[in-house]
């Protein structure tokens, strides 16, 4: 009975640590294309350094005033050898999301936000000689073909907008490969990593914003009819972006990897329901079967990854050099979307 007990609330905890990380993230979504759309506050290197600097300062309150989570300390060497590398990959998939988000549909947005996994096999196997089972390669399969029937159905179709989102999955690629080698020995989570690297993505962030669109800023406050609402909508993204954060760690600790898996790729429908809901984009049948193959790809690239990860757990031996297969890509099976 009691067991029964313990077994039903922690499946109540996963459910809302569930339904709470996916609010998060579609109110993210939803809040940056209504204000690159219906605010017309068309700067995406703004909206991405307001942030950055919301979530360095809710980290540092989380970490040191409310000490929800312990400091880990590193080094100032290791900041600047390690962290800042990492934070400036950060920052550019960041960017990029959200200069992505102003050209094209969010459903066409997080329908290529799935290929990450493909750009992360596809990388380490181009440029870090890493190989692996025919089982990886074939999950992938779904994924690149609705990745191509969604781009060629696309009504809204913009080739800037498709190839910002395309290059920040090469960079959400490229900071997870990178976090296994630099991050090496320090075990961070969601709320340090962000303590550490947003403050870093701002500094970095900070003068091309100025520079690029401070004057189109400066103009639309002078311009706009209702700027201090609109003000209110752009601060409460940040703070929602924060809050994204913050979930994360509470989904990764109370679900599992396989859990997260099918939990994230359902987010992905979840975001692009709610946005068709809200602004209307017009998505035609073939397009909609496209963004389903990729989810369904999605989910069975994870699967295929858990069930190689149980059997390498099961079965360790020795493996043989240069024919070996690696056994799992490091896309990270429970990493979720960062700020």
């Amino acid at each position: 009975m009691e067991d029964g007990k313990m077994g039903n609330a922690t499946t109540i905890r996963a459910v809302l640590a569930i339904l709470q990380w996916w609010g998060f993230n579609v109110t993210v979504i939803i809040i940056n294309k209504w204000i690159f759309q219906k605010l017309e506050f068309k700067f995406p290197l703004t909206v991405s350094c307001v942030h950055f600097i919301c979530s360095s300062i809710g980290a540092y309150i989380a970490i040191k005033v409310l000490k929800t989570k312990p400091l880990i300390e590193v080094a100032s060497e290791d900041r600047w050898r390690r962290i800042f590398p990492m934070s400036f990959v950060f920052c550019i998939n960041i960017v990029l999301g959200n200069v992505s988000l102003r050209y094209i549909p969010v459903s066409f947005m997080q329908t290529i936000k799935s290929f990450t996994p493909a750009t992360t096999v596809i990388l380490q196997w181009l440029v870090w000689r890493k190989y692996f089972e025919w089982r990886i390669w074939a999950s992938l399969i779904p994924i690149v073909g609705g990745i191509l029937l969604t781009s060629i159905t696309e009504l809204s179709f913009n080739m800037f907008g498709f190839c910002a989102a395309m290059v920040g999955c090469l960079a959400t690629s490229t900071k997870t490969i990178l976090a296994e080698s630099l991050l090496h020995g320090y075990k961070f989570d969601s709320i340090n990593t962000v303590y550490y690297m947003a403050p870093f993505a701002t500094m970095i962030l900070l003068i091309p914003a100025i520079v690029l669109e401070g004057s189109g800023v400066v103009s639309w406050l002078y311009t706009y009819d209702s700027v201090a609402p609109a003000l209110v909508i752009i601060i409460t993204s940040g703070v929602m972006a924060f809050c994204l954060n913050f979930s994360i760690f509470y989904v990764i600790h109370s679900t599992t990897a396989v859990t997260f898996n099918v939990a994230g790729n359902l987010k992905v429908a979840v975001a692009v329901l709610v946005s068709w809901m809200i602004f209307r984009n017009p998505i035609s049948g073939m397009n909609a079967v496209g963004c389903a193959i990729t989810l369904v790809g999605c989910t069975f690239y994870g699967y295929v990854r858990h069930l190689i990860s149980q059997q390498a757990t099961a079965t360790p031996g020795p493996c043989t050099p240069r024919g070996r297969m690696e056994m799992l890509p490091l896309t990270g099976e429970k990493q979720g979307d960062k700020i």
